[in-house]
């Protein structure tokens, strides 16, 4: 058993190093979150322990002492061992395969945002757009405590520490953004600068580790998407094809936000404001999914077109005349592009049409509701 365990922890290395060579290594995360493989690894080790313990109760000398029962579920859980091994076996096969992995950093990624956009922090507060040069009290940075990346905060929280402390807080680091120890976190406005106490409150109100997560964090999943696509259109692997899979994914990622409200930054408290929060916007989330692989994209027709295709497909669920906006700039972008890499008038006439299409579907003003 222990041997087959072995194997098993093999096998999952060497998944996680193909992987990390062919993909990239923001999705090993996806891996070792895998229930599948941590039960199967948990079977392995419990029938050893379970097995040395049985062992240990069999006795020697002239009767030795055999517990005839427990030998027997020692045999059971063994050939169940055996099945796990062949389930284990068929799903990493399947785990590791392009298609699969950018499905499993798109469903993550979801689910995500379906669960910040919209993300309360209070009320929403009717501000202007200058409302943070309008504060009624000088802003006094408050220091990060560490060096790191933000994965969380407590929206909550943040609500409550602002109004416990008759503060207005502006946060200067948002979610998935990295953040130095002894560099302003956020700035509070308020008669006296924040005491040590304080500072220790507000940063005690975020998690900031060596590494980011889905947990908050959108754009994340979207950066794990592009990073596959960037891997496939590097010259050593040339996969156009996997390139295309995450454009598709980022396309479905799209529309889900594009269907969406993104919050406002300003909260409040009694018509009084509050909290201005930092967050992503759908341009930045945009220009995060086509600008990179864009950039490595030049001379591949079928991925310049899947660009513009996909931007025609998040411009028919939107009527916002402002995110139509930010798709038609990136489309005319991508159209320039195209027209100067094309390699031949074939790739030239087909990119056209795609570009046209994009076009049409960002001055169109009913969104397709489908």
């Amino acid at each position: 058993m222990i041997t087959v365990a072995g194997v098993v922890f093999s096998i999952t290395i060497v998944a996680l190093a193909q992987a990390s060579t062919q993909y990239t290594s923001r999705v090993l995360r996806n891996f070792m979150r895998d229930r599948l493989n941590q039960a199967v690894l948990g079977v392995f080790v419990g029938v050893f322990t379970y097995c040395l313990l049985v062992l240990r109760t069999i006795g020697g000398g002239p009767e030795p002492f055999v517990p005839t029962v427990a030998v027997f579920t020692g045999l059971v859980l063994a050939v169940v061992a055996m099945g796990f091994l062949i389930v284990f076996i068929h799903h990493i096969a399947t785990t590791i395969q392009a298609g699969e992995i950018a499905r499993s950093v798109m469903l993550d990624t979801r689910d995500v945002v379906d669960r910040l956009f919209p993300d309360d922090i209070g009320t929403e507060a009717a501000a202007p757009p200058d409302a943070p040069s309008h504060a009624l009290h000088p802003w006094h940075p408050v220091p990060a405590r560490e060096t790191g990346y933000v994965q969380s905060v407590r929206p909550d929280a943040l609500l409550t520490f602002a109004i416990r402390h008759n503060a207005v807080l502006r946060m200067d680091v948002g979610v998935g953004e990295f953040v130095m120890e002894g560099r302003p976190i956020a700035h509070v406005s308020r008669t006296q600068p924040p005491d040590e106490a304080m500072v220790d409150q507000l940063n005690a109100l975020y998690a900031v580790d060596a590494f980011r997560t889905t947990d908050q964090d959108a754009a994340f999943g979207f950066r794990q998407l592009v990073d596959i696509a960037l891997k496939a259109l590097s010259p050593g692997i040339n996969d156009s094809t996997t390139a295309m899979t995450s454009l598709d994914y980022l396309t479905v990622l799209l529309q889900r936000v594009a269907r969406r409200g993104l919050e406002s930054p300003y909260r409040s408290e009694d018509s009084r404001l509050r909290v201005i929060a930092r967050g992503p916007d759908f341009a930045a989330l945009v220009d995060l999914a086509y600008s990179q692989i864009l950039e490595n994209a030049e001379g591949n027709a079928l991925v310049l077109a899947r660009m513009l295709r996909s931007i025609e497909e998040v411009a028919a669920v939107t009527a916002e005349p402002s995110r139509r906006e930010v798709l038609a700039t990136h489309a005319g972008v991508i159209a320039e592009v195209a027209q100067r890499t094309a390699r031949n008038s074939r790739a030239r006439q087909r990119l056209d049409a795609a570009a046209r299409a994009a076009r049409v579907a960002c001055a169109r003003e009913d969104p397709m509701t489908g």
